[in-house]
């Protein structure tokens, strides 16, 4: 593993979700931490909110916009590793606005990556999603599978992927691509089915979901970010796509028993059309091959399901003014 003390590294998409634990991780690792959030007139700074003191006062809060050029130029500068996670994500707003989804994750992509031609940090992590694939033609799907646009989202991560490779193999731009399986833990939104779940389980009778057919592989997010150093720190992997999952699946109505068994609840699930993805559009299954990532990075997962819920349930419980059970969130 790369010593990371006093290491200059930018994180784009800093105030999300699987970022702001990994700006934790790299700021207890001794690394010097710009944070490029998004730009608001609140000043936002999104889950970073949420770090210990000690360490948010350590960051470099930078603020602006992917799609801007010189906004991104100027937080690329100096920097000598960058792990790119921003993008608008949520799979249900890339159906209401899918222009502005492909904007900034594919737009914002490029402005990165030509930053990191102009500034050449010894390494760029590029994030992408096991959406790339689509729903599973073999299981477990390796990096070799074919990637299938089935939502505007995931064709706006095609799109970068894509560009991310072109950079490397037209510009030697030093990259490597990992594609995470659905991460999940403290700080999720409700966005996520796993929060989703949960939020509703503690203070409803009924659990309101879309299609509980679908199979996900979920791995957590203590994990992802593990996997992220690993890949900063590898050796020859420039140009590669590594998968981070668990190797496993479950069944999204069999996750819905989980938590509620769990939970020592019941209650009735109703599925609502509104929450359902068009049916061309629905992934039936994701489920990782890891073979690749053990090989070339060292790392395997280590939080169970069963243990990654637990600590899950833990931190929604103590945080459950923060979300809106009624609510669906796009």
């Amino acid at each position: 593993m790369l010593d990371w003390k006093d290491s200059k590294v930018l994180v784009t998409g800093a105030g999300g979700f699987i970022a702001s634990h990994l700006v934790e991780r790299l700021v207890q690792e001794g690394a010097r931490v710009r944070a490029f959030v998004r730009y608001t007139s609140r000043s936002d700074v999104g889950l970073l909110r949420f770090l210990p003191s000690d360490v948010f006062s350590q960051l470099e809060i930078v603020r602006g916009d992917l799609r801007d050029a010189e906004a991104v130029g100027a937080a690329v500068r100096d920097m000598e590793t960058l792990f790119h996670l921003g993008a608008l994500i949520a799979i249900p707003y890339s159906y209401v606005h899918p222009r502005e989804v492909i904007e900034t994750n594919v737009m914002g992509t490029l402005n990165v990556l030509m930053a990191a031609r102009e500034f050449k940090p010894r390494r760029i992590v590029h994030t992408s999603t096991s959406e790339v694939y689509g729903t599973a033609r073999y299981t477990p799907i390796d990096e070799a599978h074919p990637l299938q646009g089935q939502s505007p989202y995931s064709a706006s991560k095609i799109g970068a992927d894509k560009i991310a490779e072109s950079f490397y193999r037209s510009f030697d731009v030093p990259i490597v691509i990992l594609r995470p399986f659905n991460t999940y833990g403290p700080r999720q939104s409700a966005r996520a089915i796993i929060p989703t779940i949960i939020t509703q389980a503690l203070t409803r009778p009924e659990i309101h979901l879309g299609s509980l057919e679908p199979s996900r592989d979920f791995t957590y997010v203590g994990d992802t970010v593990e996997g992220f150093l690993c890949a900063a720190s590898a050796n020859e992997i420039f140009g590669q796509e590594v998968n981070l999952g668990n190797d496993n699946t479950i069944r999204i109505g069999d996750l819905v028993d989980k938590i509620l068994s769990m939970l020592g609840k019941s209650a009735k699930v109703v599925t609502e059309t509104q929450r359902m993805r068009p049916s061309k559009s629905e992934v039936m299954k994701l489920w990782a091959s890891n073979q690749k990532a053990a090989e070339i990075l060292g790392w395997k997962p280590r939080v169970s399901l069963d243990e990654g819920l637990r600590l899950t349930i833990e931190w929604i419980s103590a945080h459950l003014h923060l979300y809106q059970p009624d609510h669906y969130t796009v």
